[in-house]
């Protein structure tokens, strides 16, 4: 028994190496070396001579610090009053097209963060469907905070639905049944019955609509401008174009103190949510009543302004661009074709990558939860934990902690690959781990009572029975690697292009043509990673929010 055990952990040990060793290169010490340099490191060359003084006494960096907090608090609470509804109706209500809305709330999980903003734009920006119409009654959204906010709830209002209706999945039909019993009115049900159960679902996905939000970087840099960018836009703007790489540390170990701290509450919310009970939920009842389709039409057509339209627009603008104006001609250049190389090619090495180390990080993560080391139960909740962590750190933050600890490196292709890789993988280990506690112990067993070795268990057994779980985590970490900007932004080289890149750089040119393009390849990438997103995933189900975070939180 104790060789048994023995070769247990030894077993164990092998399959987390790599993912350990992994994210001890490319994320623990380039954070340890952020923070060193943040708080106890020496001037670095070529830094400029004004950059004294620790960041809170600079009166700008305050604001963009009060602004980066109020912003993701603004858009934590209107993703909870706009959501909440949404996510009652998804769950109480039967009707036509219940399934294809729930599916269409994964669409800001795979579109590419530039696509999004460029679709706000399209929606609400000075050309845009809604935005010129405004504009022309005196109400234009340009240079305002509420674009980003705007785009902000595009990403989070789903996360925050699907949330609700995880919950409301957890309400007991008796409860609710023994309350309706006793003479409790619909809404005195809800919320003695139904609202504390649904609080730690909540809670949980407005931990990571905050973190999104306060870490946030590609929404904030096209859509906030000058004024209202937040502080990871500051960041990248000191170490880019001022050189004040001090200040930048310092004002990224801030950020990563507070981030840390959300991060923390979020998986003691996690812990908690994943020991709840069997039970019987509530039945949906068929969509009858003045009531009930007011709610139904209110819920639906809030979902269609914040999320569904933007896209429209995007494509309709992108559409226009080639017919009538000079969008087309981006087509043709050799740009655009090395750009679509790039990043096909890199997503292509990366998602390997990814996915060998999600497959290495739940099987360590279920051995754990096994005999392996039962000794040590909070070992392997903190292995199971550690899957966040490069969802934690900013990916500005990661770039820049990369970026002082590999100098020499920062030229060379497995770095850039390794860091797309370290963002995409957790969601496949995040898919996997769940898939095989999932997975009844007596499978295996029968299996290897027949004689079958583990190897042999794993791939006939196991694999099949986890390989929807797998293409899952693959989608929505291919779909990651594809939208990836910051990363690329930092540690590209000009050869390098990718589309997202590509897109900024139209962006930051005048003049309609360069505004056409950006459509165009907007419209590019987004069909791009809807196409390899239903590839990789085909017609799987995603069954919870809080177990597919966000991937486009840069």
């Amino acid at each position: 028994m104790t060789s048994v055990r023995a070769r247990q952990r030894r077993a164990v040990l092998w399959l987390a190496a790599g993912p350990a060793l992994f994210v001890l290169a490319l994320l623990a010490w380039p954070v340890a070396r952020l923070l060193w340099q943040g708080l106890w490191g020496e001037p670095l060359a070529g830094m400029p001579l004004e950059d004294t003084g620790p960041w809170w006494l600079d009166a700008h960096l305050q604001w963009r610090v009060g602004w980066t907090l109020l912003q993701a608090l603004a858009t934590c609470v209107a993703c909870l009053v706009l959501g909440l509804p949404m996510a009652w109706v998804l769950a109480r209500l039967d009707f036509a097209g219940r399934r294809l809305w729930q599916r269409a709330l994964m669409l800001p999980f795979v579109v590419p963060i530039l696509v999004a903003a460029l679709g706000v734009l399209s929606l609400w920006g000075p050309r845009g469907w809604l935005g010129a119409p405004l504009a022309q009654a005196g109400w234009s959204l340009e240079s305002s905070p509420w674009l980003l906010l705007l785009g902000n709830l595009f990403f989070n209002l789903s996360l925050v639905v699907r949330a609700g209706m995880d919950g409301l999945a957890q309400v007991s039909a008796q409860r609710v049944a023994v309350a309706r019993t006793l003479g409790a009115t619909p809404w005195r049900v809800f919320w003695r019955v139904e609202w504390p159960v649904l609080v730690p679902w909540l809670v949980s996905a407005l931990c990571l609509v905050f973190l999104y939000c306060f870490t946030g970087f590609g929404l904030a840099l096209v859509l906030g401008g000058q004024r209202w960018a937040t502080v990871e836009v500051e960041i990248y703007t000191l170490i880019a174009h001022e050189l004040a790489l001090g200040r930048a540390a310092s004002l990224a170990v801030a950020m990563l103190a507070l981030t840390g701290g959300v991060a923390w509450g979020y998986a003691w919310v996690e812990r908690r949510l994943a020991s709840s009970a069997r039970i019987t939920p509530v039945l949906r009842r068929p969509l009858q009543g003045l009531a009930a389709w007011a709610w139904w039409g209110l819920a639906l057509s809030t979902w269609l302004l914040l999320c569904g339209a933007p896209l429209l627009a995007l494509l309709w603008q992108a559409v226009q661009a080639v017919l009538q104006g000079q969008g087309g001609a981006v087509l043709g250049e050799a740009d655009t074709w090395l750009a679509l190389r790039n990043t096909l090619q890199f997503t292509a090495m990366a998602l390997a990558l990814a996915t060998g180390l999600g497959l290495l990080h739940a099987l360590a993560g279920h051995a754990l939860a096994g005999h392996a080391l039962r000794r040590w139960p909070r070992l392997g909740l903190a292995w199971r934990a550690s899957a966040y962590a490069p969802l934690v750190v900013s990916p500005v933050a990661l770039a820049f902690g990369l970026l002082l600890l590999y100098p020499q490196w920062l030229a060379s292709l497995p770095l850039l690959v390794a860091a797309y890789a370290l963002l995409a993988y957790p969601f496949v280990a995040k898919a996997l781990t769940g898939a095989l506690d999932a997975l009844p112990d007596a499978y295996a067993q029968a299996a290897a009572t027949l004689g079958a070795r583990p190897v042999r268990v794993w791939v006939r057994v196991t694999l099949p029975l986890v390989a929807p779980a797998l293409r899952r985590g693959m989608a929505f970490a291919a779909a990651t690697m594809l939208g990836e900007f910051a990363v690329s932004l930092l540690l590209s080289r000009p050869e390098w292009l990718t589309l997202t890149t590509l897109i900024y750089q139209r962006l930051g040119r005048p003049g309609s043509a360069n505004m056409d393009a950006a459509l165009v390849l907007s419209a590019m990438l987004m069909g791009l990673a809807l196409l390899v997103f239903w590839l990789i995933e085909g017609r799987g189900e995603h069954r919870s929010a809080t177990s597919h975070p966000n991937p486009h939180h840069a």
